[in-house]
């Protein structure tokens, strides 16, 4: 039976939503402020809290904020009576899944609690998957001390199962991610940037999208223009990742590649509005490179805009959103070395030729 904590100041709303929830199917506790919320979590082991936002004493969100820094693998639910995009935002960059506006009738709690403890289950199996690429490729190491080629083998081989099941979650973008490694490497190598440093990039762009395995489907697939809030919850994609990447013991700063591979040097990107070079160079190559292969490829929701369109944008933008020396080498590999996206395969392959 799934224990879910019940946080709200109101009686007849914990109640409510108590009752709505059926007592047969979960086992509600109910708390009618965070310390009595806070004592329960030290008792009591939830899989999902529903948790007002606006309570006396410590809100909702500080509340939220503790009790996932202590029990990560819990699923959240906020609960407002404020309609309001910017309320929305705060609560699900606060770790909230989801959010529901107050008056709610019960389809619509059913239907929230259900994703999120559906999602709390596909985070709990890939972080298990991704603990098991690990061990894998550890287990790995140990026996091959003396031959880094089959090493790097084994690692790059869990970064393409990665990359695989993020193309299995989001099939409309298959490819993305290699089409962006090629790219972001043939940049790097235009730059003159060591071979070993390029080898993390490779492997960060591989698996940039990694947290987009933390967005709902309907959303990744939506035809046609997403609003506001769904473009809010994409952009927690790049957090995601770096909490999913965070703990493996990588040769090169992969976590933080992914992190901030939206990022944009005048800090207008996200989800830290980094800007000039807090953000890592790897980073600022992988930025340019999804830009333009994003741009370059279809979508679900528009056709594609093409290879000229795409280049126009980091020619424009060069200095403002991006490295001017990025910018320079991306436009480079396409109009002096002959390089090419290779949509007819996912393999490690760069199409470009050196003059």
């Amino acid at each position: 039976m799934t224990n879910i904590l019940i946080v709200d100041d109101e009686e007849p709303v914990r109640r409510l939503i108590a009752q709505m929830l059926d007592m047969t199917a979960h086992n509600c506790i109910l708390a009618a402020n965070t310390s009595e919320a806070s004592e329960l979590l030290k008792k009591l082991d939830f899989e999902l809290i529903l948790c007002d936002i606006n309570m006396p004493g410590t809100s909702g969100l500080a509340f939220i904020h503790h009790a996932l820094t202590r029990y990560p693998g819990t699923a959240v639910v906020m609960v407002t009576a404020m309609d309001d995009s910017l309320t929305a935002k705060v609560a699900l960059e606060s770790g909230a899944y989801d959010y529901i506006i107050k008056p709610f009738d019960r389809n619509r709690l059913l239907i929230s609690v259900a994703s999120a403890l559906h999602r709390r289950e596909l985070e709990i199996d890939n972080r298990a998957h991704l603990e098991n690429l690990e061990k894998d490729v550890a287990k790995r190491t140990a026996s091959l001390q003396d031959s880094m080629d089959k090493w790097q083998k084994a690692l790059e081989g869990s970064i393409n199962a990665m990359a695989l099941t993020v193309e299995l979650r989001d099939p409309y973008t298959a490819g993305h991610q290699q089409r962006v490694a090629d790219l972001a490497c043939a940049i790097a190598a235009e730059m003159g940037i060591p071979e070993d440093r390029i080898d993390g990039l490779r492997m960060a762009a591989t698996i940039h999208d990694i947290g987009k395995l933390c967005i709902p489907a309907e959303i990744l697939s939506k035809p046609g223009n997403i609003n506001e809030i769904e473009f809010n919850i994409i952009k927690t994609h790049a957090k995601a990742g770096y909490n999913i990447l965070k703990s493996i013991e990588f040769p090169w700063p992969i976590a933080d590649m992914v992190v901030q591979h939206h990022e944009r040097i005048d800090g207008s990107g996200y989800p830290s509005g980094l800007s000039g070079a807090e953000t890592l160079l790897e980073a600022q190559i992988l930025s340019v490179a999804d830009v333009v292969e994003a741009m370059a490829s279809h979508r679900p929701y528009r056709p594609a805009l093409g290879l000229d369109k795409a280049l126009e944008e980091i020619s424009k933008h060069s200095g403002v959103l991006y490295n001017p020396e990025v910018a320079e080498a991306c436009l480079k590999v396409f109009k002096e070395r002959g390089f090419g996206f290779n949509y007819k395969s996912h393999k490690h392959v760069l199409s470009h030729q050196r003059s």
